[in-house]
């Protein structure tokens, strides 16, 4: 849980405000019964703090609630939303919105960031590798490496807005 909501606090918060340009969409795929999708949509969200208990809060919430539909977002509070589905579904909403999906991986390629700045959507692995079923979903996706290292997801995502912030 920890990783996930550290993940949550980079992409969304800044020092006084909120990234109303990000959107964060957590997938949570591992245990018992089918798959559920946590959106926070930095336009919309509010009432949240930028501490480790408050997204965590949330997130618990949302987790003892009955999950909704693979194709309708249920909204838990103001700007988080939850629905089923799993990283296929995201990639099929995605590509209806004209999202570009990158993949961060160690041993990605150099998708170039400064030639498409806007609409990007970059699939990220918690503190495991992705599986061989969520590679096999990520096929034929951009990759992007920030380094040879395996990095935590949330300094990924701080190099990311750097990166971002700067083209």
């Amino acid at each position: 849980m920890d990783v996930l909501v550290r993940a949550v606090n980079a992409a969304l918060f800044v020092s006084h405000g909120i990234r109303d340009d990000c959107h964060v969409i957590l997938h949570l795929m591992g245990g018992e019964g089918p798959n559920r999708r946590i959106w926070f949509d930095g336009t919309r969200i509010g009432g949240v703090r930028p501490d480790e208990r408050s997204i965590a809060g949330q997130i618990k919430g949302i987790n003892k609630l009955p999950i909704p539909p693979r194709d309708r977002f249920k909204e838990f509070s103001s700007g988080i939303l939850h629905s089923g589905g799993d990283i296929n579904q995201t990639l099929h909403d995605w590509d209806e919105r004209g999202v570009i999906p990158v993949f961060l991986d160690a041993e990605g390629g150099g998708f170039n960031l400064i030639q498409h700045p806007n609409d990007i959507g970059f699939i990220l692995s918690d503190d495991q590798p992705f599986s061989v079923q969520d590679r096999a979903s990520l096929q034929g996706l951009d990759s992007l490496s920030l380094g040879r290292e395996w990095l935590q997801g949330h300094s990924c995502i701080s190099i990311i807005h750097h990166l971002l912030d700067e083209s």
